[in-house]
């Protein structure tokens, strides 16, 4: 993921003002278009069957023995019920502050591959809407731990979300997994940018614990990890080429608006009168004159010295 970690060659440190709305506006957007496109019931679930076939045919299917631990072992469901609810809305946004706060450099980079990886997952939701495990008929071995175990937590029997809110969520959008996508989003940061052993490690086994709790609890199958990991993949390598984009378009549109802004100053008119003079004799209409600068005072001037140089030879006989 060295594309969407490493460090821009030039920028300028980001301004909160700016990234936090942002930042809010996108999860907005998506938050929104993850509930309009909830897909047909059947063909989510008939997905959800044709994904549960493929994988019991490769023998990936780690799914049935991981749900009958967390519904036979009340411990380990409870745990996990907690950090499905939570960790996913948790870890992500403390991650970016980190990021933001810490590695202002990197920040950047990291939050557009977080922006492009969960659009790409809205994409996937629309095109594959999926019956997650939890909501098969029970004829398929699946428990719902988070319907199980609610009474523990703030949840309630339909969903993750807190109680009476669950239809505001789209149960149907388990293809990929984006609790597996964020999970290794913060996993490479950790790794790469944590300077303590033990965070670092911690960017190991997050995500690894989160594949783990997303199958236990019957909220994804093994591919929807797979996905989710396939997504943040993609993501990354489009970051570049967006932060591209998104500065070319900046830069023409602080070009327009510079160009706006000049061609709507007020225009100066030059003063006409700057720098001229006015001829000998020559009299501006209405300037007022004083008694040496009137032709009279010129005249009698002039004839003053006039008789001045009449007398000068005079004197020298």
């Amino acid at each position: 993921m060295p594309y969407a970690t490493a460090p821009p060659a030039t920028g300028h440190r980001p301004r909160w003002w700016t990234e936090l709305p942002l930042i809010a506006v996108v999860y907005g957007l998506y938050s929104m278009g993850r509930l309009l496109v909830r897909g047909d019931v059947s063909t989510a679930v008939d997905n959800g069957l044709a994904i549960l076939r493929f994988e019991q045919a490769l023998y990936l299917n780690a799914e049935h023995p991981l749900n009958r631990l967390f519904t036979s072992t009340p411990s380990l469901g409870i745990t996990a019920d907690f950090a499905y609810a939570s960790l996913h809305y948790l870890v992500t946004p403390a991650i970016l502050v980190w990021m933001f706060r810490r590695r202002s450099a990197a920040y950047r980079a990291a939050r557009v591959w977080l922006m492009n990886s969960t659009l790409l997952g809205l994409v996937g939701f629309t095109l594959i809407p999926t019956c997650p495990p939890r909501l098969l008929d029970a004829s398929h071995g699946f428990v719902d731990t988070m319907a199980q175990y609610s009474a523990y937590g703030w949840w309630g029997a339909g969903a993750s979300a807190p109680r009476g809110l669950s239809g505001m969520t789209n149960q149907y959008a388990a293809m990929p997994s984006l609790h597996v996508g964020w999970s290794l989003w913060c996993g490479v940061l950790l790794w790469r940018h944590a300077r303590h052993p033990l965070l670092r490690w911690a960017g190991i086994a997050y995500p690894l614990i989160t594949t783990i709790v997303v199958m236990g609890t019957a909220n994804h199958y093994f591919l929807d990890a797979v996905a989710g990991a396939a997504v943040m993949g993609l993501g990354a390598l489009l970051t570049r080429p967006v932060m591209r984009l998104a500065d070319r378009v900046k830069g023409r549109l602080r070009t327009a608006f510079t160009t706006v802004s000049a061609a709507s100053e007020p225009v100066k008119s030059p003063i006409v009168s700057a720098g001229c003079k006015t001829s000998a004799g020559e009299r501006i209409p209405g300037q007022r004159t004083s008694s040496a600068d009137s032709p009279d005072a010129a005249a009698d001037g002039r004839t003053a010295d006039a008789a001045a140089n009449d007398d000068a030879p005079a004197a020298a006989r």
